[in-house]
Parts: C-alpha cells; sequence; structure tokens
C-alpha cells in the first residue's frame, strides 16, 4: 500500500488528523522536501507518530523510485509531501507506476497555494493556465508564460504565477527576479501583455502566521524583499468584491 500524504502549507501542525492516523499506521514514513518549501520539524513529526522518518532526494523519486514500490508491495509505505501531494507532476507519475503494479494507493490531501491564494479575495474560479517562472539559468526567456498570460486576460481570467525553486541546490527564484524575467518578456515580444504600472498580488508564506499579501503596481515589488515561499497573481477582470478585497492589502 502506498499513501501520499500532505502537510500542508507550513508546520507539522498543518497536517489532517487523518493523515496522522495513517501514518502511525504505516511501516516506512518517508519526507519529500524538494518540490517546495516547509517550516515544519520533522523531530516533532517524528515524536507524533512514533516512529523515525526518512529523507528523500529527488533522484529517490524520480529516478529510483522502484525500491520505494516493491516496498508498497508488502508494506504500507507513506510519502509525505509539503503542501498537496498531487500538485507536483513527480508524484501523479508515482501513482501511475504503483497502479501499473497493482500497488493500492490513497492520497491524503493537504493544504495548497492553490486554495491558500483566495486568502487575497481572488475568486479561484476565475483562475485560468497557472504558470512557472522559471529560474532564469535553467532556460532562455519562457516565451509560453507570456503567451498564456496573454491568454488569460484576453479571457478576463486571472493568472497564478508560481516561483521555481531547487530545494537541494538552494536555488530560490524570488519575487523581484520573477517580476524582472515578465518584463524582460513585454520588452522582447512588445504585445502590452505586463507593464510596470499594472497591479498585482503578492501573497508571502501564505498558511503561515506570518503571512503577508500585498496589491500594488509591479514597479514596487521591483525592490521590495518579499519572504519565500511566495506567489504572484495577475489579475484579469476584477468583481468589485475582489477589488474591495484587495484594497485592504494595497501598497502605498
Amino acid at each position: 500500500m502506498l499513501y501520499l500524504v500532505g502537510l500542508g502549507l507550513c508546520d507539522e501542525k498543518d497536517i489532517s488528523l487523518k493523515g496522522l492516523e495513517i501514518l502511525k499506521e504505516c511501516e516506512k514514513v518517508y519526507f519529500e522536501g524538494y518540490t517546495n518549501l516547509w517550516f515544519g520539524d520533522l523531530k516533532e513529526l517524528e515524536k507524533m507518530i512514533s516512529k523515525k522518518i526518512e529523507r528523500l532526494k529527488r533522484k529517490d523519486l524520480e529516478e529510483n523510485f522502484e525500491k520505494i514500490l516493491e516496498e508498497a508491495k508488502k508494506k504500507k509505505i507513506a510519502i509525505l509531501v509539503p503542501g498537496d501531494p498531487l500538485i507536483a507532476t513527480t508524484h501523479s507519475t508515482l501513482v501511475l507506476e504503483a497502479w501499473k503494479r497493482n500497488i493500492e494507493t490513497e492520497v491524503v490531501h493537504g493544504s495548497s497555494v492553490i486554495s491558500a491564494i483566495a486568502e487575497t479575495g481572488i475568486h479561484v474560479y476565475k483562475i485560468g493556465s497557472i504558470v512557472t517562472i522559471p529560474l532564469k539559468e535553467k532556460v532562455e526567456l519562457p516565451a509560453s508564460i507570456y503567451q498564456k498570460i496573454k491568454e488569460n486576460k484576453e479571457r478576463g481570467l486571472h493568472t497564478l504565477c508560481l516561483l521555481d525553486l531547487d530545494v537541494e541546490k538552494q536555488k530560490f527564484l524570488t519575487v523581484e527576479k520573477a517580476l524582472e524575467i515578465l518584463l524582460q518578456l513585454e520588452e522582447k515580444f512588445k504585445e502590452k501583455v505586463i507593464s510596470k504600472e499594472e497591479e498585482i498580488v503578492v501573497g508571502s508564506k501564505l498558511g503561515c502566521k506570518d503571512s503577508k499579501i500585498w496589491f500594488g503596481k509591479i514597479e514596487k515589488f521591483l525592490n521590495l524583499k518579499v519572504e519565500l515561499p511566495a506567489v504572484i497573481l495577475i489579475p484579469g477582470k476584477l468583481h468589485f468584491m475582489e477589488k474591495e478585497f484587495l484594497e485592504r492589502f494595497k501598497l502605498t
């Protein structure tokens, strides 16, 4: 049996009671911490479930996943994932591989930035294609991101921009750098999709006690240090209730 258990957005207190009960029943528990930042204490979580938690590296799930699946054929195995387990496509692939081997699976969902963004007042059902802005050293300027933002705007939809990271190498895309990439895309394609005068929403550490939300012009964020993890939301056509909500977070 293979369980994928969501840890939620901030720390070990965000895990569900169902998730805790399952972890106590499992014979082996793994922690995957490379797809997102997590501020919890694994030692505290080990005390809560009375068992050791083994850390996984990226290659353990992306290249050497056979070892875990072989264990799951005979034992109850759990993999802990920050946020919600199926937001990262790596874990969807793992579920598919388990099914191919007739291994039972269960997903225990956790809070995710996809739902937490609603704390800004933005209506989630009005979010269009979600994009990830990559670490610039990985690729050239991502034209597809520019196109998706344009298409969302043409439909009056918001664009949620996730920021790329590499936890193992301690490399993280900042809000400032992400906005610079978007402005560089505008400079390249010149289709009036993004401008320094445009108002955007930025959320920092959503789901944590010290979370922060700002609403303001892009130019104001270019010199603002935003604590990670953070997300950027580019509004489409705002409903009057969304506008009223966002006024609370307006940068002055």
